[in-house]
């Protein structure tokens, strides 16, 4: 159904209530649309549950299928208890920014938004790792996400994670906008950045349109006309048209240009002829493809947007995401909701979903006041009343020919917020009384463990940065006429390993990485002599230094002192 209309009116029944959206007239110019409180809320809630919906079914799927079709017997069959989706990188990364903005306003600034994403304790990777990596380091935004210092400037990082800033800001395009200049300079730059404007921009549309390519070309006005995205965008739109019903040429179509062809690939992260592509446009494509050929069918939409390959479970996260949003929490096939658990922590959070849409609701209604609209009482409850908007696109901007940086550090006294890290005192005190612990950080959740690897009581650390490891300390007079040990008992995570130094009064007496190959059972047992350093008092520390920067968490299971 297209709304083309001057003036709409749009009236739903849900759950035995009128609600309604409209858009006025006034003066033959369209000034303001009104949605019901009832109506955004069921919207919205819509966009998170597809965004769930298209990671969960993907899932199985990301990446391994590069530059072909997904067959589609290895599509795995859809259970409703895939919706529970609460440790994915596209969905928790956007509740960073949305407890930024909970906490400080939707007037936090871009420092303010860098320091609360580099104490952000979940796993990354890409433009996303190295954004907080150079965060940590110092390097302030928007230089975070400049090519100098980002390889990683063009990928998809912020298009992932981005639907958050449509579904708080309904009809609102410029914040939309204003909100990727700030939370997407964090990581990204040029396409990768217009990647998460083009998609928040179709969210904030969805909730007064149900035409799709009414809501790709609303995207397409809030980026730069000039750059390759909007290219890649329009390229898929203008194929649509030419093979209708044949999605499959379309793919080979925006393969052959946008995958095979260096030109479109010079900020490529892989390089410009690698089988691997992350970078934001051709995976926009993809989310494209699903919402054209998808034809407003949940399952259809998610399927062909999966079967594009590449990151083919946040491609049908986001398309799945603005189509749920057209059609409400109300009307979501039951099989999507059904096993939904809302008591469920999304990772690294405070938010479950309740609470997440509760978060959303009010950011929104502070969105709409702040853009000059208003929330007026009505019979049926409240009204958002939210002024039309002419987008204002950024002017454009190409990773590999960047503009110069921002030379933007941050100072003294903002590192200091930033290099904390996790506080493990009562963890060391009740596992090793006596040592200390710094420079623990967030990621993999670091703590006293009940088990792990299958020992128990395990404490878990990680590293604060690849360059600043977490380190266990303590001070010890060791005896003149006894023999003294050092005992320890470590491990590494499955999918990685980690690098161990074991310094006394600063220097360096044993460095050995600890992996699948040197460890014995999964666990290496490590006897330290002391002895050489009786009747002095030494400072021992125990380094769990990075070694690659995957899954570094080390275990330890023994850190004792022994004297005979």
């Amino acid at each position: 159904m297209k709304m083309k209309s001057s003036v709409i009116l749009i009236s739903v029944a849900l759950v035995g209530i009128f609600f309604s959206v409209t858009t006025i007239n006034a003066a033959e110019k369209t000034e303001f649309r009104r949605i019901s409180k009832q109506v955004y809320i069921d919207k919205m809630k819509a966009g998170w549950i597809g965004q769930m919906a298209g990671v969960g079914w993907g899932a199985p799927t990301e990446f391994r299928h590069q530059g072909t079709i997904i067959p589609i017997d290895e599509i795995p069959e859809w259970k409703p208890e895939m919706i529970n989706q609460f440790h994915q990188d596209d969905i928790y990364v956007e509740m960073t920014f949305l407890r930024s903005l909970e906490v400080h306003g939707l007037d936090v600034s871009i420092r303010q938004a860098g320091i609360d994403f580099a104490n952000s304790g979940y796993p990354l990777w890409h433009a996303n790792r190295a954004g907080r990596d150079n965060l940590r380091k110092g390097i302030a935004p928007p230089d975070s996400g400049h090519p100098k210092f980002n390889s990683h400037a063009d990928d998809i990082d912020y298009q992932i994670e981005a639907d958050y800033s449509g579904l708080i800001a309904p009809g609102l395009p410029n914040t939309v906008i204003d909100l990727g200049n700030k939370f997407g300079r964090l990581m990204n730059y040029g396409d990768g950045l217009y990647g998460g404007q083009f998609v928040g921009a179709m969210y904030a549309t969805a909730f007064f349109e149900d035409d799709i390519e009414t809501i790709i070309h609303a995207g397409l006005e809030c980026i730069p006309k000039g750059s390759q995205y909007y290219e890649c965008i329009s390229d898929t739109i203008k194929w649509y048209h030419e093979y209708p019903e044949d999605w499959k040429k379309t793919w080979n179509l925006i393969n052959e240009k946008y995958h095979k062809n260096p030109d479109y690939r010079r900020a490529s992260c892989s390089g410009p002829e690698g089988d691997f592509n992350i970078d934001a446009k051709i995976n926009g494509a993809y989310i494209v493809m699903g919402l054209l050929y998808g034809e407003g069918d949940p399952d259809k939409t998610i399927i062909i947007s999966t079967r594009c390959g590449q990151d083919s479970d946040c491609n049908p996260s986001n398309a799945a995401g603005i189509l749920f949003t057209t059609i409400g929490f109300s009307n979501v096939p039951d099989k999507f909701k059904s096993a939904l658990d809302p008591t469920g922590k999304f990772s690294h959070t405070p938010y479950n979903f309740p609470t997440l849409v509760g978060v959303c609701n009010t950011l929104t209604r502070s969105a709409v006041v702040r853009a000059g609209g208003k929330i007026v009482r009505t019979n049926g409850g409240e009204e958002l009343v939210i002024p039309a908007q002419t987008p204002r696109p950024n002017k454009l901007q190409q990773c590999w020919e960047p503009g110069p940086i921002a030379n933007s550090r941050f100072t003294e006294e903002e590192m200091k917020r930033i290099m904390a890290g996790k506080d493990l005192s009562d963890a060391i005190n009740e596992f090793a009384p006596g040592w200390k612990i710094k420079s623990c950080g967030s990621e993999m959740n670091p703590g006293l463990y009940d088990e792990l690897r299958g020992k128990e009581n395990v404490l878990l650390t990680h590293p604060l940065s690849r360059e600043t490891g977490c380190t266990i300390s303590r001070k010890f007079d060791v005896p003149k006429d006894k023999k003294t040990k050092l005992h320890l008992l470590i491990s590494h995570d499955t999918r990685g390993d980690w690098q161990l130094i074991v310094k006394i009064n600063g220097n360096a007496v044993l460095d050995r990485v600890i992996d699948k190959e040197t460890t014995t059972d999964a666990w290496k047992a490590l006897d330290i002599d002391l002895t050489e350093f009786a009747g002095k008092s030494v400072e021992i520390e125990l380094v769990n230094q990075a070694n690659g920067w995957e899954y570094e968490a080390g275990l330890w299971k023994v850190i004792r002192i022994s004297t005979k």
